[in-house]
């Protein structure tokens, strides 16, 4: 099952508006109220989203509370995971360690540094079937790695642009107003946009030697916990290595991976996903791929990522991205 670290949990709660009652939220997850805080301590995503969307539908600052709880997070809570991105010779260092080590702080969310012709995205991938909960999650995060990034760097951090996935929940004029920059809905990904200027900058107390001492912390939390978080990997590459010939059969992956189909349908659902969401991973990943680096047409993407018809890549794209093939491969250009 995916998980994600307890320490958002109480974070959530310490922005949350006076008044607000969240003792039933939080007994619902299994946790003491007022804590301890160990970052290493998991809920289920499923769960986490569910307590995040209840409490702001209870708060009267709703549309803001998630961009307050980015804003409220410093490297020092993340523990070792935090010390390593502080502790990066630059912000580059920080943003690549998020994505080689992000999977301590959680299984359901994965960082990509990822170069462009307008900058550096710095991309968010959660596991997830969209719901409200995760989408405020999403907000958080971004928010979250705005501001650790002020905080480390040398320089005057500010983003280029924000992207998420979902359309705004309300004046778009707050995301503006908190990020400083422009902020894109609907955009097929999740997000902060960085140039090379202050990828390159130096951070405060960055030092390669202590980021080293972090780094092989990291290395051994991770390895703990690399069995279930390499399998969903396994799965979608075995999977996109096929898409051209049609959409797989799980027998035909679990024979490819050297397990039965029941095991690793088990393994999998142990984990929060189901064969068909690795699927649809998969098939999402190339297709916006495909669709930035090539000039395939949509009906040849379409076939390359295991469609037999256009229309049903276009309906399935639509729900991946919130938008059509075609628009997500003019914004992306």
């Amino acid at each position: 099952m995916a998980q994600i670290t307890s320490l958002y949990v109480y974070k959530v709660l310490s922005q949350a508006s006076p008044g607000v009652e969240t003792r039933d939220l939080i007994r619902e997850l299994g946790l003491p109220w007022e804590g301890p805080i160990d970052p290493t301590q998991m809920v289920s995503s499923t769960e986490y989203y569910d307590f995040f969307a209840a409490l702001v539908d209870r708060d009267p600052n709703g549309l803001s509370l998630p961009l307050k709880i980015g804003a409220s997070m410093r490297s020092d809570e993340y523990g070792a995971f935090g010390l390593a991105w502080k502790s990066a010779p630059t912000l580059r260092g920080s943003f690549t360690r998020a994505e080689r080590y992000g999977h301590v702080l959680g299984s359901a969310e994965t960082y990509s540094l990822e170069e462009t012709t307008q900058g550096f995205l710095f991309n968010l991938e959660k596991t997830g079937d969209g719901c409200p909960g995760m989408l405020l999650s999403n907000e958080a995060s971004m928010s979250a790695v705005d501001t650790i990034s002020k905080e480390v760097s040398s320089s005057s951090f500010k983003p280029m642009a924000i992207y998420f996935k979902h359309a705004p929940r309300g004046d778009t004029r707050v995301y503006a107003s908190h990020f400083g920059c422009p902020v894109h809905f609907e955009s097929g990904r999740d997000a902060l946009l960085v140039n090379k200027e202050s990828l390159e900058a130096l951070n405060k107390l960055g030092d390669e030697s202590i980021a080293q001492f972090f780094d092989r912390h990291l290395e051994q939390q991770l390895n703990s916990l690399k069995g279930n978080i390499d399998l969903q990997q396994q799965v979608r590459r075995a999977v996109a290595n096929v898409l051209s010939e049609g959409v797989p059969k799980l027998s035909g992956i679990a024979s490819e991976l050297n397990m039965g189909a029941r095991t690793l349908q088990r393994r999998l659902s142990e984990q929060g996903y189901s064969f068909q969401n690795v699927v649809d991973m998969a098939q999402k990943d190339l297709a916006q791929r495909l669709l930035r680096e090539t000039d395939y047409s949509l009906a040849e993407v379409a076939f390359l990522t295991g469609f037999a018809e256009q229309s049903g890549f276009t309906r399935a794209f639509k729900r991946w991205a919130g938008q059509t093939p075609r628009s997500y491969r003019l914004r992306a250009r």
